[in-house]
């Protein structure tokens, strides 16, 4: 027969942002923040545990904690409005489009029963009654005493560090002309704004909401529950030899469970003295039978023990019951839901029993305030402590509402979240600066990785200056129309130091500079200068810029400040007669000669293109070619030196990034080190960020700079796949400080990838205090842009060949033709 909702529904009414059963109970709900999955260590669990026993024990007597755990299948969407996008970034909302996730929203209800409300059972629910009157009309004093206790819940919850409460209010609770309010969520379970067709609630022929087909099985028996529970379980997939990887105890109900789904967890605080009264005459009814069955006699025990516990050590018995409500639209796949959740239950240990008959009065308790009414002869007698350990403790990630950041994926579903690794670190004290430092064996996804958070942060403004051996930046470069610096011997290596490009002037750090470079060609690394010396080099370029200004047709290059010397600085020395021995001219020009027109290096110098270092937004210096040039290289050192500080010091309120591959080995041995320290301890107060990469383990442990200077100066680490040195990872930890936990992390990474996706995980410590994995998945585009595949990168340059030099059209046209072969 059918009945209509309103006159079925046991909500009364919304008063004071709680709602109003007709049995008279009153409910406060919050929405809650858990933490994110795969982030906690042991200790953090039992932790959490532990504020959950807290909190429990501030609730009054007659009071219901109803925690319910939404888990909605989700598509991603993307946002394809922004007029600004680049190509890759379009690339990667199409590649990321509908990708799906389990959406999680979490609501703790907290519910206070009237003192003499008769207790519900599946015979008795407000379901197969009519209407009812609440039979004591509460006192604005007993509402503001149970109001109280849910606020001392809520700074117990919140102080413990893992979990943060919002206060539900009215016009969340209730419906709206557009809005669904909780209740409405739950009758029609819908979190989505945009389903306003309604569908009837049909208890005939099993569980059907609308054109939902459910199915609920229930742990209410003790019979089915694990022998054993904890905070905590191992989880198996993540785990290694040498570490344990933990998840909470309930996990495999909650964010693993892979369907459509509400976990629904029920504590019911009675009047312990009243409980523990019941259970002493069960116990000593029990004894007075136990000589007749075996049963009645371990029955007995399991009563004695219990009391024991309860009274000897304080603990607060409770009634529990947890339950998971799944459905489809598709009625065939009910049965594969059964498999996942009996799969799901086994992990924990504990046996599914799918709920028929009882299931409209279990499923009618669920409503949002209507706790109170769930059938009492489907729960199970227990302590607060055991009963927590079934709590749904985490939720998916989260995404960054900051403008900076890069683009990663979930661990579950590769689902994209937006992760700050930069500026909200330090706004949240976690970490005193921006540096990071990239640790990842070959073929472990780092240029992949690096690749992609070098281009997030060029697209958000940064000013990026590389320093790589290898050309793993050369596509990156090309698709920004930046400038990339090489050696060959068609087209060998070019500056210009000497020009001073638009936004940039001649001030002491300029001249400095020149003066560095100069007497570094001048003098070899063990040769010492005189102070005349250096002040009649500092005279020569404060008289050569003086000379450009005079006649505007001399272009500064080395060639035009050699010339100057020659011709006119030399009869400056005369005048003031400067002797040889304090300054010798003759030995500056001859030693110089081959940088000047017509020299064997006489292109290194006087560059005439990509010249506005300043200005320029990404700049490569690849060195591949001359890191053991005696010549060549100490002069790039310089040049690279001194195109970051000028960065550094007058880009204000623009942020830089130096990162620095591979080639920092090379630069070790020119005297770079004393800048690489410099650089880490001081980029900080400039907005900036400085990055060295590197593959091997010895290479951090041979090197005092990288392990002084710039491990203790980079409060973020991010690692790569370790797996090849886990048997010697300890050492690796005592040098990188790395916790146990994070440990097991960075341990974990790649262990149990999807085999249909494309893709390398990447664990990220920020001040060792906030540790992730996440995924490094990126469209085919992005891909082809980061590839160091020597056979894929020809490849491309055949494409963009084709398409006149133009690498985007080449991109996507490699791109096409790659999908349509698949």
């Amino acid at each position: 027969m059918e009945k209509m909702l309103d006159n079925l529904l046991p909500i009364m009414d919304v008063e004071h942002d709680s709602i109003l059963s007709k049995q008279g109970d009153v409910t406060v709900v919050f929405k809650a923040e858990l933490p994110e999955i795969f982030t906690l260590s042991d200790q953090e669990y039992e932790a959490f545990h532990q504020a959950w026993v807290k909190a429990i024990k501030v609730l009054p007597k007659f009071s219901v904690l109803h925690k319910q755990d939404w888990f909605l299948q989700t598509g991603h969407q993307p946002d394809f409005t922004k007029a600004d996008t680049s190509f890759l970034s379009r690339a990667s909302e199409r590649f990321f489009n509908e990708r799906p996730f389990l959406d999680h929203s979490c609501y703790i209800l907290l519910t206070k029963k009237p003192d003499n409300r008769k207790t519900a059972t599946s015979a008795y629910s407000s379901l197969l009654r009519r209407s009812i009157v609440p039979e004591e009309t509460l006192k604005p004093s007993l509402l503001q005493d149970f109001l109280d206790a849910a606020g001392q819940f809520q700074r117990i919850m919140e102080d413990s560090g893992f979990v943060k409460l919002t206060r539900l209010r009215e016009k969340e609770l209730w419906s709206g002309k557009r809005t669904m309010g909780i209740i409405e969520k739950y009758c029609y379970l819908s979190e989505h704004n945009d389903q306003y067709l309604m569908g009837d609630i049909n208890f005939q022929e099993g569980l059907q909401v609308g054109s939902k087909h459910c199915q609920l099985y229930t742990l209410g028996d003790a019979a089915d529950l694990p022998a054993l529970c904890g905070s905590r379980i191992n989880y198996d997939k993540y785990s290694t030899d040498k570490t344990k990887f933990s998840i909470g105890f309930a996990s495999t109900l909650g964010q693993l469970l892979p369907c459509n789904h509400i976990y629904n967890q029920y504590l019911f605080l009675e009047d312990a003295q009243k409980t523990i009264t019941k259970l002493e005459s069960k116990r000593l009814r029990l004894q007075s039978l136990s000589a007749y069955s075996r049963e009645n006699m371990i029955a007995r025990d399991a009563t004695n023990d219990f009391l024991n516990e309860a009274i000897s050590q304080q603990r607060l018995p409770v009634k529990a019951h947890f339950n998971v409500l799944v459905w489809t639209e598709d009625k065939e796949e009910l049965k594969d839901l059964k498999n996942k959740v009996s799969s799901a239950l086994a992990q924990m240990d504990a046996v599914a029993k799918q709920e028929t008959i009882g299931a409209p009065q279990i499923f009618w308790a669920g409503i949002p305030g209507n706790a109170a009414d769930f059938p009492m002869n489907d729960t199970f007698d227990t302590f607060a402590e055991q009963a927590t350990c079934f709590l749904n403790l985490e939720t998916g990630y989260r995404t960054s509402l900051s403008p900076v950041g890069i683009r990663l994926g979930d661990r579950m579903t590769g689902k994209p979240v937006h992760v700050d690794i930069s500026d909200e670190p330090m706004n949240m004290g976690i970490c005193t600066n921006r540096n990071k430092f990239i640790l990842g064996p070959s073929g472990s996804g780092k240029s992949f990785f690096t690749n992609h958070m070098v281009r997030s942060y060029y697209e958000q403004g940064t000013h990026i200056v590389l320093v790589d051996v290898g050309h793993s930046y050369k596509g990156l470069c090309d698709m920004v129309n930046g400038y990339y610096f090489t050696y060959s011997e068609e087209n060998p290596i070019r500056f210009n130091p000497f020009f001073i490009g638009e936004g940039d002037n001649l001030d002491t750090e300029k001249k400095e500079s020149i003066k560095t470079l100069l007497l570094a060609l001048w003098k070899k690394d063990d040769e010492a200068f005189k102070r005349s010396e250096y002040v009649a080099l500092s005279n020569a370029i404060t008289g050569y810029y003086r000379h450009l200004e005079k006649n505007p047709s001399v272009f500064p290059c080395f060639n035009s400040f050699y010339e100057f010397l020659r011709d006119e600085y030399i009869s400056v020395l005369q005048q003031d007669r400067v002797k040889d021995r304090d300054f010798d001219m003759d030995n500056f020009l001859y030693v110089l000669r081959p940088y000047y027109q017509g020299g064997e290096f006489d292109y290194l110098l006087n560059a005439t293109e990509n010249l506005n270092l300043l200005q320029e937004r990404f700049i490569v210096f690849e060195l591949d070619n001359i890191k053991d040039h005696p010549i060549l290289f100490p002069v790039v050192t310089i040049i690279i030196m001194e195109v970051f500080i000028n960065k550094m010091r007058k880009m204000k309120g623009i942020r830089k990034m130096i990162l620095i591959e591979e080639a920092w080995k090379a630069l070790m041995k020119e005297g770079f080190a004393e800048y690489i320290k410099y650089l880490f301890k001081t980029v900080r107060k400039f907005f900036g960020e400085a990055i060295v990469v590197t593959q091997e383990v010895e290479d951090i442990i041979s090197s005092p700079v990288v392990k002084q200077a710039i491990i203790n100066n980079s409060d973020c680490k991010i690692l790569l796949d370790q797996s090849k040195y886990q048997n010697k990872f300890d050492q690796i930890q005592e040098l990188l400080g790395l916790t146990e936990k994070e440990k097991a992390l960075v341990l974990s990474v790649n262990k149990a990838n999807d085999p249909a996706r494309k893709y390398k995980e990447v664990f990220i410590s920020l001040g060792g205090m906030l540790s992730k994995v996440y995924r490094t998945e990126v469209s085919l585009e992005e891909y082809l842009a980061y590839t160091t595949e020597q056979t894929e990168k020809v490849k491309l340059m055949e494409y963009v060949a084709k398409f006149g030099g133009d690498i985007r059209k080449g991109i996507a046209a490699m791109a096409e033709d790659l999908k349509l072969k698949k």
